[in-house]
């Protein structure tokens, strides 16, 4: 396993929230995991450092990344720029949206607020995806788990963050299938506008 399958394995489960902000990281054990030499592991940290997912202190080891409130502002100022863009110009795979957003509708309804995490991260990749460009997609992957890291410390505090995010994704989606693609535009850029002071309120304490 190459540096960088280890590096986008391990961006994929920050994605998923395997690991928490600030957990350090044991490289004995994801060596043995991964199956690879602890050179290629620290290789694939070091991608992971330029990323900003981790943070290498010297004589200390490696950490999971914990994005700043300046971060968020950061991200969410890309995500308003390529999503609605990628909705009022690319081919989205409405489809596809729409099951993501009733399986996200059946999780709230059962209570299940992981699987509502997961789903709405599931439907900002989708949009992006139809951009059709692998290098947008790689920055996406990238934002979407620092994203995940930011959203793991909003949890702790408010449990219920992203379960409003179903409506707002629900009302995306009414205006996609009525292939009003400017309105579903206008909506989401309004919801990545005003989400990142919540956010933001929760990583200030």
């Amino acid at each position: 396993m190459r540096s960088q399958t280890v590096a986008n394995q391990l961006r994929q489960e920050i994605s998923r929230g395997r690991y928490q902000p600030g957990e350090k990281l044991n490289e004995v054990q994801l060596a043995e995991r991964l199956d690879v030499s602890r050179n290629t592991l620290r290789e694939g940290f070091a991608e992971l450092a330029s990323q900003g997912l981790v943070t290498r202190i010297h004589h200390r080891g490696v950490f999971i990344a914990k994005p700043t409130v300046a971060d968020v502002a950061d991200f969410y100022t890309a995500r308003a720029f390529i999503e609605p863009n990628a909705l009022r110009t690319a081919d989205v795979d409405v489809p596809r949206l729409s099951t993501i957003v009733a399986a996200a509708e059946q999780a709230l309804e059962e209570g299940d607020l992981a699987k509502v995490a997961d789903a709405n991260q599931r439907f900002h990749r989708v949009i992006v995806a139809g951009v059709g460009s692998s290098m947008v997609e790689d920055m996406m992957d990238r934002i979407l788990a620092l994203m995940r890291l930011a959203f793991l410390q909003v949890l702790e505090a408010e449990p219920e963050f992203h379960a409003p995010f179903v409506a707002k994704n629900r009302e995306v989606m009414n205006a996609l299938e009525r292939m009003n693609f400017n309105e579903a535009a206008d909506i989401l850029e309004d919801s990545l506008i005003s989400t990142p002071t919540a956010v933001q309120k929760y990583l200030s304490h």
